[in-house]
């Protein structure tokens, strides 16, 4: 394991080599006496993973293999990343959140506690790329949503708490709670009886 920084890892962790903690953001490059990545108790880190300085994570915490996880981002407890999951920072994730594998966070995103995000999900936070980099923000996604598989969902719209997006959706607008957006551009229905929260 490789250690950039002051890093603090909880007891009872399992971190698997070759794993980089602490790494340093540009502000702290050049520097070698600064706070590095804090990671709650018995988290499970797996080859390959980065997870730079900056970085706050509870306790329970799971990732793949080559997880990437930028600077001033906060995870909650209890949470799973998936292979090749990249979170590009600034960003949070919150209590039981499960992302599967090949999911991609940009920055300014937020996360809510018991969301679903299926793998090789996209979210985006600039509307007009490469040019709006002073307006970048990402989506949210409020508690108890899940996204299906190669699903998009554009900058600045918020998937709504106990939604449902139908896997391969391109998602261009908020979507209101306890709805099920499907299509592209993404249309809302009512919540299969299936889907509904017991």
């Amino acid at each position: 394991m490789a250690q950039y920084g002051n890093n603090k890892v909880g007891e009872h962790s399992l971190i698997y080599d070759p794993v980089i903690l602490g790494f340093p953001p540009r502000y702290y490059l050049e520097k070698t006496d600064y706070e590095g990545c804090i990671i709650g108790s018995h988290a499970i880190i797996r080859p390959g993973a980065t997870i730079y300085a900056d970085v706050k994570i509870g306790d329970h915490f799971s990732s793949g293999h080559n997880v990437f996880i930028r600077e001033q981002t906060t995870i909650g407890s209890h949470v799973s990343l998936g292979t090749n999951v990249i979170i590009e920072g600034y960003s949070a994730i919150g209590d039981h959140a499960n992302l599967q594998s090949l999911v991609y966070i940009p920055t300014q995103t937020t996360i809510g506690s018991s969301v679903f995000i299926g793998p090789n999900t996209v979210l985006t936070n600039d509307r007009y790329p490469p040019h709006g980099g002073n307006n970048l923000a990402g989506p949210i996604v409020e508690d108890n949503a899940s996204i299906g598989a190669n699903v998009t969902i554009l900058p600045g719209v918020c998937i709504g708490e106990g939604s449902l997006v139908a896997a391969g959706s391109v998602v261009t607008k908020d979507v209101p709670a306890y709805m099920l957006a499907v299509g592209s551009p993404a249309r809302f229905k009512s919540l299969p009886k299936e889907a509904c929260l017991k």
